[in-house]
């Protein structure tokens, strides 16, 4: 299927489908930290990673992937999502945000579905210190789902310090993009200082040698992940509520 039909199928735009392929497949690697847990030699994290993160592949298709799903495989994915989301304790969440970018993305979602806002910090701390590659538009994702001045907070303070790096290219539009979200959200104007004409967001783009993308696009593709999100949280419910 091409990637129009794709998007005409999901209700996405198909430029909003290919911000999607580029926000969670970007290349950067941040440097990553040695404290972070080891699944080839952690018997507890290989365990959480088989009950929680492998499932018919469920980190590779959090994100834009999951617009490539038909109605079936969707609706199976999202009973799936919001089931892992039920069983899973604060404390396995936890181990999990100790393991590599599969490990943190997967949890992150798993945060957002079940609005676990005692995460926040830490998904905070996560997001800027970028330790490693592909996890930075989850945090974003359940950030935006928590929907607070708190979050907005959080993502101001991570592009004060990379807008300041035009050598980096990590999460700064889809940071921005989310902020531009959770403005709309919150009747906020978080991001007006950082896209005021040669402010922060221009003077990043004015010295970088290859395009950036749109923060406004990206601002469409984290909601339409919310939307995502909002879908699979009433599945959720449904199972706290039948406990």
């Amino acid at each position: 299927m091409r990637i129009g039909e794709v998007a005409s199928a999901a209700g996405v735009s198909t430029r909003a489908l290919r911000y999607y392929e580029h926000l969670w497949h970007m290349s950067t690697v941040p440097g990553q930290d040695a404290a972070m847990r080891d699944v080839q030699s952690d018997p507890e994290l290989q365990d959480l990673v088989r009950r929680f993160v492998t499932p018919d592949r469920r980190y590779l298709r959090l994100g834009g992937s999951v617009f490539r799903l038909s109605p079936v495989e969707r609706s199976a994915f999202v009973r799936d999502l919001a089931q892992a989301a039920y069983e899973i304790t604060p404390a396995e969440l936890g181990v999990l945000f100790e393991g590599g970018w599969r490990e943190r993305k997967t949890a992150a979602w798993l945060v957002a579905v079940a609005h676990r806002s005692e995460f926040r910090e830490l998904i905070g701390r996560l997001l800027l210190a970028s330790e490693g590659p592909y996890a930075g538009a989850a945090y974003c994702v359940a950030l935006a789902k928590f929907g607070t001045a708190a979050d907005a907070e959080l993502l101001s303070a991570y592009l004060d310090h990379y807008l300041s790096r035009p050598d980096l290219d990590y999460d700064q539009a889809v940071v921005l993009g989310t902020l531009l979200y959770l403005d709309e959200i919150l009747g906020s104007e978080y991001t007006t200082r950082f896209l005021a004409p040669a402010g922060p967001w221009d003077r990043w783009l004015e010295v970088r040698a290859v395009a950036a993308l749109d923060p406004h696009d990206c601002r469409q593709a984290v909601q339409q992940l919310c939307a995502f999100v909002d879908e699979t949280a009433e599945v959720f419910a449904s199972l706290a509520c039948g406990s």
